[in-house]
């Protein structure tokens, strides 16, 4: 996988450029998102944690869009730094996007043994993760050299 980024973010053309943001924000996603999998489990096996009011459960997934929200800015920030070349900034900023669904989806992991909580945590997460995918196009810009 990281033959095939490097592959497409060498390749010098936008469609390239966007497979390469692509793949790097899906590893991003899979290393923030695979460690809270069997954390999760461990957690819900030994202290499991539940939200059982409606109000617990709404709170806790407006924290994470909140948080989702917040991540996703500061990744559009990066994607649009002047000072980087268009390459640069693009790959930082899908990275750095990863953390707006990676963030709703390890909350969720905390609460595996709370269906409610974690259907609506994880719905967070897989709406935080379309989102991102479709915006990372609106990311590229045309290459041209860092401002000084």
């Amino acid at each position: 996988m990281l033959d095939s980024l490097t592959r497409d973010l060498h390749s010098g053309d936008r469609a390239g450029l966007l497979r390469a943001c692509r793949r790097a924000y899906l590893l991003a996603l899979a290393t923030l998102a695979l460690p809270g999998l069997p954390l999760g489990l461990l957690l819900a096996a030994v202290r499991p944690l539940t939200l059982g009011s409606l109000g617990g459960v709404l709170g806790a997934a407006l924290l994470a869009a909140a948080l989702a929200g917040v991540a996703a800015y500061l990744a559009r920030r990066s994607a649009q730094a002047p000072d980087l070349i268009a390459r640069q900034a693009a790959l930082t900023g899908a990275i750095q996007a990863a953390t707006a669904p990676g963030v709703p989806f390890l909350i969720g992991c905390a609460f595996l043994g709370s269906g409610a909580a974690l259907l609506a945590l994880w719905g967070v997460a897989l709406l935080a993760h379309a989102l991102m995918w479709w915006q990372l196009p609106g990311w590229l810009r045309p290459e041209r050299s860092p401002a000084t």
